[in-house]
């Protein structure tokens, strides 16, 4: 990313010019001349001095006739701002809408040249069937992985099953919610998907498909030495309860094949696209811009986070009920959890982080959630603070109606409408908020807000010790590194869904970023 030579020892000339017209003459003497020799007083300084001077100034101007040095000043001060605002030194306000350094990222996620194509089903080690769990973005987390399991397996995939038994009882199969056609022809090239296990294969079986359960975030070294000799043996393996249990660090080209399945292979169907995007169309004809905000507040969720949100002793009996379903749940302090960061906000909380940041109360949220513990009366606190709320259930009511006994298809117009809006956040740390996190990263860096709820829960007990300009100040303060800008990708960080590193590409130069047509040059592993 540097300049060239000749261009970095014209800069540096420039740039030592501009020191020493700034220097008094004793630093100019220590900067232009050294000597072991006992040092005149008062003529022979002076006299090198000068000498430097016109010697420094006679290169300036043959650089100046290169026609160079005021390009190569402007190319510095653009890189200087950039790079110094990457790596924190740079406190410039922050666009609320837009992260105005996205330009110089984009995702990137094709097959490198020595990743060798897909297996055929006969040339395949077997069959491998997958049992997903959980909410529909639990689900999807295990599918992708599902496709990087079959992929290091050798295996034929057989597309995953959804959870019908979970807390949502959704009866929806994979191609209720997603287009299987294209999800299996789009992979074709990575692994050998197939809709189910031949009916003559499955015949010819003396045993039944093996099952197991393989223990979260393994590695892909568990996969081959504890699964592909089973697999290579009964020909039929079933993983169940299939969520999160690929390690999270893995080989870059298996990663990039994650955000391949993510990001591009697992398509809604049609019906749930079309209704997404026209919800999308109905905030943005009323808005030329939009925040969506997540907000998980469902009673079970705020029982099982053990923390207090106010409520007085009908809440702390409500969800005290509720609590007594996890009976190995530890009994932690509530004070300490919200000390923590492991409470999410409240929407009055998600309200005054907004109106903090610097969003008007004429802002246009949509707002994607299931049940909200105290209903109306918790919500009307983020509704004076911003009245124009909406919901799916207001924008597409009618369109919604065949949907209403699926919640996995609802999620997913949710999703639609959140990956759409100008600006996301979420109250919370869920599955949700990490998915479209990650996704909204390698579509550009969209401004993505995710509260710093450690930071922010001692200035929310205190908001009323101290003025609004002070609070918003703090809140500013705190949100720094949690608004989505490109600095907060660093290889490692958190779950690979959310920060998807290897995918973000980064321009090597301006110039180049504005020749090559928006090409990916480099990932932020540092390869190319």
């Amino acid at each position: 990313m540097g300049v060239g030579v000749g261009k970095a020892w014209r800069f540096s000339l420039l740039w030592t010019n501009l020191a020493l017209s700034s220097q008094p003459n004793t630093k100019t003497k220590h900067v232009c001349w050294r000597s072991n020799t006992t040092p005149f007083h008062h003529r022979k300084p002076i006299w090198r001095s000068m000498l430097c001077w016109f010697m420094l100034f006679g290169l300036g101007i043959v650089s100046l006739l290169t026609g160079h040095m005021a390009s190569d000043l402007e190319w510095y001060s653009q890189h200087r701002t950039f790079y110094s605002a990457l790596d924190g030194s740079y406190r410039s306000p922050i666009d609320i809408w837009e992260s105005q350094y996205s330009k110089y990222f984009y995702g990137c996620s094709e097959r490198g040249r020595r990743f060798a194509p897909a297996v055929s089903e006969q040339m395949s080690n077997g069959y491998l069937l997958i049992a997903t769990s959980g909410g529909l973005n639990q689900q999807r987390t295990g599918i992708t992985d599902a496709v990087v399991v079959a992929r290091i397996l050798n295996a034929t995939l057989v597309v995953p099953e959804l959870d019908h038994h979970s807390y949502w009882k959704d009866d929806s199969d994979f191609h209720d919610i997603f287009d299987v056609d294209w999800f299996i022809s789009s992979l074709a090239k990575d692994v050998t998907i197939v809709k189910r296990v031949p009916d003559k294969f499955m015949r010819s079986m003396e045993k039944p498909p093996y099952t197991m359960r393989v223990p979260r975030k393994s590695e892909p070294e568990y996969y081959l030495d504890q699964v592909l000799p089973i697999l290579l043996r009964r020909q039929v393996v079933q993983l169940t309860k299939f969520d999160y249990r690929l390690a999270n660090n893995l080989d870059e080209e298996l990663q990039k094949l994650r955000c391949r399945v993510n990001y591009h292979a697992l398509r809604f169907t049609k019906p749930i696209e079309e209704i997404g995007q026209k919800i999308v169309m109905r905030m943005q004809k009323m808005a030329h811009r939009y925040i969506a905000v997540h907000l998980r507040f469902e009673p079970d969720m705020l029982a099982f986070s053990r923390c207090y949100y106010g409520g007085g002793e009908k809440e702390k009996h409500e969800l005290g009920e509720i609590r007594k379903r996890w009976t190995t749940l530890p009994d932690l302090s509530a004070d300490g959890e919200r000390k923590r960061g492991k409470c999410p906000l409240t929407p009055h909380e998600v309200g005054l982080m907004l109106r903090a940041l610097g969003f008007t109360n004429n802002t246009y949220l949509y707002v994607a959630s299931g049940e909200i513990y105290g209903g109306d009366e918790t919500m009307q606190p983020l509704k004076d603070l911003f009245p124009n709320i909406y919901t799916k259930e207001m924008l597409a009511d009618e369109e919604l109606k065949p949907l209403l006994p699926f919640s996995s298809r609802l999620a997913a117009i949710d999703y639609i409408v959140c990956d759409e809006s100008n600006v996301f956040v979420t109250n919370n740390n869920g599955n949700m908020a990490k998915i479209i996190a990650g996704r909204r990263r390698y579509m550009g860096h969209k401004r993505t807000i995710r509260p710093n709820t450690k930071k922010l829960s001692s200035l929310f007990m205190a908001r009323h010790k101290m003025d609004w300009d002070t609070f918003a100040k703090k809140v500013k303060s705190c949100q720094r590194g949690f608004m989505g800008e490109p600095d907060e990708m660093r290889p490692g960080r958190g779950e690979f869904h959310e920060y998807p590193a290897s995918c973000i590409c980064e321009r090597t130069s301006v110039d180049e970023f504005a020749r090559d047509g928006y090409r990916p040059q480099a990932n932020l592993t540092g390869k190319a």
